[in-house]
């Protein structure tokens, strides 16, 4: 059985995340209805594995997938009728064919999201679904101050949300950016590493608005990859605001 690849992009906003999940609308559901459609509906259900789970309504511009088909089909074949059957907030970016030994969680070794947040007095309706919203005062130069603290490895049993299924909590961050935009009202985060935690990257950026907020200090940081409490770290930056940028093999 063939191995492809797939690079999908998805507006996360009406979807409980990307695994499935009982009676919830599902990114993976969605695939792997229309690729076991493709497929001719086979005995044995084909299964499309993602690089990693994303929250609910957490979007994506880069997620990468794979799945077996029973027969030999030209990769942009599969992506022009998986693009026909899926629904309008999925879109197939490439199909490639690769070695039956391909994982597209396992082999992952350098994932990047993006986060957006609004700053604007009122929540803007044209942006409510794709970015976070805080409306107190930041002061973006502590902030900025504070960023290159995640870099490296460091164990973030502090940034990790309750439930998390990993043997290990220890990873690591290759680069972690800012920048403010003062024309959209908006500041962007960019944080690239080997793996993230779940709910990881929503709670660094909730710690960096409480710094620039005034009520952590620049240095936290440090502070809390000591202590190892999740409760010194409640505060999580909400989904929508969250982008799966890119995955690297």
């Amino acid at each position: 059985m063939p191995r492809y690849k797939a690079t999908i992009a998805y507006d996360g906003t009406d979807f409980f995340g990307w695994q499935v999940q009982p009676n919830k609308r599902t990114v993976q559901a969605e695939m792997e209805l229309v690729v076991n459609k493709m497929a001719k509906n086979p005995a044995e259900h084909i299964r499309v594995q993602g690089s990693g789970r994303t929250d609910a309504r957490v979007h994506a511009k880069g997620q990468v997938a794979h799945f077996d088909l029973p027969f030999d089909i030209p990769a942009d074949a599969v992506r022009k009728g998986l693009s026909t059957m899926l629904p309008y907030d999925i879109g197939i970016k490439k199909v490639e064919k690769v070695s039956d030994d391909f994982h597209a969680q396992f082999n992952a070794h350098n994932k990047t999201y993006f986060y957006r947040f609004s700053t604007s007095e009122y929540i803007d309706p044209f942006k409510r679904n794709y970015t976070g919203h805080w409306h107190r005062r930041l002061n973006p130069e502590l902030m900025q101050q504070a960023i290159g603290d995640y870099v490296g490895e460091h164990d973030w049993l502090s940034f990790v949300a309750s439930g998390y299924q990993q043997k290990t909590t220890v990873r690591t961050v290759y680069s972690a950016k800012m920048w403010v935009k003062p024309e959209e009202e908006e500041i962007w985060f960019e944080f690239s590493g080997n793996g993230f935690l779940y709910n990881q990257i929503r709670i660094m950026v909730g710690v960096l608005l409480e710094i620039g907020n005034g009520v952590r200090p620049v240095d936290d940081i440090k502070r809390l990859f000591e202590v190892k409490d999740r409760q010194q770290a409640q505060f999580t930056a909400p989904a929508q605001g969250l982008y799966l940028m890119d995955v690297k093999y």
